[in-house]
């Protein structure tokens, strides 16, 4: 090993390689300890990085302050080496600890060795990324993080390369200089995540360094039953460059410490360079205790196999000396002890503050409980909020000071954990959308009437004037503007490095989105039609959707999701699962636009605020005629805020997007029978009805209907649940609410599938007709009598 450092053109201190061979066995203890936790119950479940301690540290000394990570529950030593990490934050996060003092990634709300820096200052605010490491939260799906690594890659591309950002990039770039560095284990290089992102890292060209730990496994699969060649460098090997660029591809021994280090200098030296990307494929690892604290590796591997592990362990390798010495152990042993003392410490105080209360009141039931929480050795929050719970309950009816002071104690400690564990879902911070000020559209007598696309295609063309950050990535949004022409000569006009054509790849349109939001950028991820959004539902539900919330509002990435929806032609374009998206995706806002006016609106007010949000414009729509605001681009539509279309007395009906006409038009059906209906444009699903204008809607009309295009169950059961019990509009009626969606199928194909599968006008008069029917059948004859 000496010898082959001397030869290495990268030179290292012998104080250097200690320090590296000291990190290494830290780690290592770190992880043997780790698990010792969980199997004596002091944490709920462990996983961890020992033996890819070494290609850690040698990827730590090639990343930058500046440099990004997008990476897995591996990359412990990485994290230490870099500084972005500690052994206290490691045990801190194992313990679950929510203090973010103690666990800055994400205040105990991910399990252990999930990993991330903090880039929001406490304001909500962009800190100077280009000075310090960075490392985007961590997920657990596999490969789930890899679509965001395209995008974080993807950012250093614009800032080089578009000469009109160089007055943005202050605080977020130099130049494009920064690297983003990925990490995933062998057998996830079998998931279409990382495929569908090393595919596109090679069209793009963009300065990503890919590693793959590669210690032959998928917990018990054998890699000759992942991979093709059992390989992935192998298998990749067409993705070399030749005339063409492709991705440079290199393997190293993860036991190899001199070979790791001049791999990794030399060839994230060429990335950064050359913004040419690369993969480090890292063989010959291995994993000293298996996949996690859930099981045995000796259960699956074979003698041999065990005996390679031992014998290539990589920090064995670096001589045993260090090992002997316990000159790390020590230090690793008191890190735990303090890491457990700062999570338990708090609680104690706590709990010992709920025994006081509890001890004042006399009665047996309640003494027993408060001495089993008293005695606890593990005290845990919920422990002592399900403690004083049952002992409020045993109080129940009955009326004393013990009886008042205990109740005051739950609601506060139920209000202080709603906050330490359910905050930051959605932006707090000045600029959330919720904030931004609303401003009407003004029309005038010059105002042009256009098809609706021209609305939006104006919208968008003032917002990429207005601000350099805004950038547009899609099928067919470049060359050809939109199939539907909304972008129709804005690739001329702005540059393809702001509209900008990608291929069939939904997942990592998003993650080139996200990874671009949080370097400071203003994406707009188009997907082509809503039917095809569930390729990205993964990317939107499990990262960009839980991202600020993962991170206690840590991180954030204000990505624009532009789709389309609703009623068109067949199963494949006519797509209206909003359930889907509601029930997946919160923590992204989602609008619901009548028209291209209003979905313009959502674009200006969401393209000033920081909370993600998906805008879903009704598919059949471009074509119809709307005026163009005199202040097209800067008019905006306040999230939450549903409108009045229509007035009437005798029913409500709440409905959005496609359906508005279609009960606008129902509703004068009705007008011819007696019936006067209110119909009422919710706007957005979420946020809904912030001001609980439905509610008021109920106090005159005393009916309701909620209509939509989703399934039975679906959106319209989600808008009664909100006006009925949050709302509390159930006192206001008196008719049977309902809700009128499509059948449970897909649309069949045609205008007549259409109209036998979704809401019609004749549904729609039907239903309500029905409802007022009810409560005054004597002044409305049955329709079908």
């Amino acid at each position: 090993m000496a010898k082959a450092l001397r030869n290495s053109k990268f030179t290292l201190t012998a104080e250097a390689v200690i320090a590296d061979y000291r990190l290494a066995y830290s780690s290592r203890r770190a992880s043997v300890i780790g698990r010792a936790e969980v199997l004596r119950g002091n944490a709920t479940f462990g996983i961890f990085g020992d033996g890819k301690e070494i290609a850690n540290i040698a990827m730590a000394k090639a990343f930058r302050a500046g440099d990004w990570r997008a990476g897995y529950y591996r990359d412990q030593t990485f994290m230490w080496a870099t500084r972005m990490s500690n052994v206290r934050d490691f045990f801190s996060q194992l313990y679950g600890n929510a203090n973010l003092e103690s666990e800055p990634a994400s205040g105990g709300r991910q399990m252990g060795n999930h990993f991330a820096t903090r880039f929001l200052d406490d304001d909500g605010a962009f800190m100077r990324s280009v000075d310090m490491p960075n490392s985007s939260a961590d997920v657990s799906n596999v490969a789930g993080w890899m679509p965001r690594l395209v995008g974080l890659a993807y950012a250093s591309k614009l800032y080089r390369e578009n000469p009109q950002l160089k007055g943005a990039q202050d605080g977020f770039s130099v130049d494009g200089n920064e690297v983003a560095f990925g990490t995933i284990g062998d057998a996830a290089t079998s998931e279409g995540l990382f495929w569908e992102a090393m595919n596109a890292t090679g069209v793009l060209q963009i300065p990503l360094a890919m590693s793959v730990w590669d210690d032959g496994y998928g917990i018990s699969v054998p890699i000759t039953a992942e991979t093709t060649k059992a390989s992935i460098s192998d298998a990749l090997r067409g993705f070399n460059p030749d005339d063409r660029p492709g991705i440079d591809i290199h393997v190293v021994r993860g036991w190899d410490y001199a070979g790791l280090i001049e791999t990794y200098a030399s060839a994230v030296d060429k990335v950064r360079r050359e913004h040419r990307p690369a993969l480090i494929h890292v063989t010959e690892m291995t994993q000293p205790q298996g996949h996690s604290t859930s099981g045995s590796h000796e259960r699956y591997k074979s003698k041999e196999r065990l005996r390679f592990e031992h014998e290539y362990d990589c920090v064995a390798r670096m001589r045993d000396w260090i090992i002997e010495s316990g000159v790390a152990s020590e230090a690793v042993e008191a890190a735990r002890d303090l890491a457990w003392e700062a999570f338990q410490a708090p609680i104690r105080v706590e709990r010992d503050k709920a025994v006081a209360i509890l001890r004042r009141i006399d009665m047996p039931e309640v003494a027993e409980i408060t001495n089993a929480l008293d005695e606890a050795h593990k005290v845990t929050r919920s422990l002592v909020m399900s403690t004083a719970s049952r002992a409020l309950h045993q109080l129940r009816g009955l009326e004393s000071a013990p009886r008042d002071e205990l109740a005051k104690f739950v609601a506060g400690y139920r209000r202080e954990n709603d906050e330490r564990y359910n905050s930051h879902l959605y932006s707090r911070s000045p600029e959330s959308p919720l904030h931004v000020p609303a401003v009407a559209a003004v029309y005038s007598d010059k105002s042009p009437t256009v098809d609706g696309r021209q609305v939006l295609l104006r919208n968008f063309d003032a917002n990429f004037a207005r601000d350099p950050r805004i950038f547009v990535i899609g099928e067919d949004v470049g060359k050809l503007g939109d199939v539907n022409l909304v972008f129709e000569g804005l690739q001329a006009k702005h540059g393809e490095l702001r509209l900008t054509d990608t291929g069939i790849r939904e997942a990592t349109i998003l993650g080139q989105a996200i990874g671009a939001a949080m370097r400071g950028l203003r994406p707009i991820c188009d997907i082509q039609y809503l039917d095809y959004f569930y390729y990205a539902l993964e990317t939107a539900a499990d990262d960009l959707a839980t991202l600020h919330w993962r991170t206690v509002g840590g991180q954030k990435a204000p990505v624009v999701i532009r789709t389309k929806g609703h009623r068109l032609v067949g199963i494949w374009h006519s797509g209206s699962p909003m359930s889907v998206l509601l029930n997946a995706m919160r923590g992204i806002y989602v609008a619901v636009p009548r028209n291209m006016t209003q979905a313009a609106g959502f674009y200006n007010t969401l393209f000033q605020g920081d909370n993600p949000g998906i805008v879903i414009e009704v598919l059949n729509g471009y074509r119809l005629k709307e005026r163009v605001p005199d202040n097209v681009g800067s008019f905006t539509v306040p999230l939450g805020v549903p409108e009045v279309l229509r007035e009437g007395n005798d029913a409500t009906v709440v409905t959005y997007g496609a359906c508005c006409a279609i009960a606008l038009d129902a509703a004068q059906a009705l007008e011819e029978l007696g019936v006067s209906c209110e119909v009422i444009d919710v706007q957005t699903l979420n946020p809904f009805d912030v001001n609980h204008m439905l509610v008021r809607s109920l106090e005159k009309t005393h009916a309701l209907v909620c209509v939509d295009e989703d399934v039975p169950g679906g959106a319209s059961a989600f808008m009664l649940q909100q006006i009925l019990e949050a709302q509390q509009g159930w006192w206001h009626l008196d008719a049977t609410p309902r809700t009128l969606a499509a059948s449970p199928n897909r649309p069949a194909y045609g205008p007549d599938g259409d109209y036998f599968t979704k809401p019609n006008r004749e549904s729609i008069v039907e239903a309500v007709y029905e409802v007022v029917r009810e409560r005054q059948p004597w002044r409305f004859p049955a329709l079908d009598a």
